[in-house]
């Protein structure tokens, strides 16, 4: 199956077809694709989507899809990719750090059911799309401010649809639990507790990550890490049952030099020493 990219942030492309020039594909990017004349069927996964004149589509990377058109259609794309958003955190709302729009575009909710915009929602669409339409043949629209507020109205009527619809986002919330579970259990591998995977696994803008977690948690990310860990490997050292050597290879250390580096900046003594007290 063809996987499309695309290396520039942000793409927008227009075109009309009588018969899908692409077969079933995925692509490295993301899509809102806007009808502007037109019916078919778009096949999006596993689900069959009666499209018409003035439907509005998401499509995320893990997505496989192609149209089967009835009628001449005419399309509009927005392509972007992950940079596109994350660019451009001073100019994003605290919502869309802690939701991203790659993250509510990955909902399935959003694949299994085709919008039904009310009249106010379709006008304000069309009129936004033809915003953007006119911007992109004046100026370069990945770094305009305008065409990214434009993007992210687009959103914004994609929610007031759902709403209006009684259709949840699953998953769109950030559970505290989880987020500490989630540390307890990688404790012991230092590369899935960094801050940008950490973030990413639960959909968080990195930029914002820290903040929010210092927010919620009354510490910084970092010192509860080191707290963390620092408290398990105590814990290994007054059980006495392995060696300094083990519990260095148990959380993720080179040797048991690095783990005596890292106990002594943190308690003031090593891991020998502090097994006497």
């Amino acid at each position: 199956m063809p996987i499309l990219n695309q290396f520039k942030t942000l793409v927008i492309d227009e075109f009309e077809d009588e018969k899908f020039h692409l077969p079933p594909h995925t692509h490295t990017y993301y899509e809102i694709i806007y009808i502007k004349k037109g019916n078919g069927v778009h096949h999006l996964n596993n689900n069959l989507l009666p499209y018409k004149t003035g439907d509005l589509f998401v499509i995320s990377p893990e997505d496989e899809h192609y149209f089967d058109i009835k009628k001449s259609t005419r399309f509009f794309y927005i392509k972007f990719t992950d940079n596109y958003f994350n660019s451009k955190q001073n100019l994003t709302c605290d919502e869309f750090l802690i939701h991203t729009p790659e993250s509510f575009m990955r909902d399935k909710t959003l694949k299994e059911t085709v919008l039904k915009l009310d009249d106010p929602c379709k006008t304000i669409l069309k009129n936004t799309i033809e915003n953007i339409a006119a911007y992109n043949c004046k100026t370069d629209v990945s770094t305009s401010p305008i065409v990214f507020y434009q993007i992210l109205s687009i959103f914004g009527l994609i929610k007031e649809t759902m709403r209006g619809q009684n259709l949840v986002v699953k998953g769109n919330s950030i559970d505290n639990e989880q987020i500490t579970s989630y540390i307890h259990q990688n404790i012991y591998q230092p590369k899935l507790v960094q801050i940008k995977v950490i973030a990413n696994h639960f959909n968080i803008a990195e930029t914002y990550f820290s903040a929010y977690f210092k927010r919620t948690f009354s510490i910084s990310y970092r010192e509860y890490i080191h707290n963390l860990r620092t408290t398990l490997i105590e814990k290994r050292i007054h059980n006495n049952q392995l060696p300094i050597k083990q519990i260095a290879y148990e959380f993720g250390f080179t040797d048991e030099s690095h783990l005596s580096n890292y106990f002594k900046k943190r308690k003031n003594m090593k891991p020998t020493d502090f097994k006497k007290t």
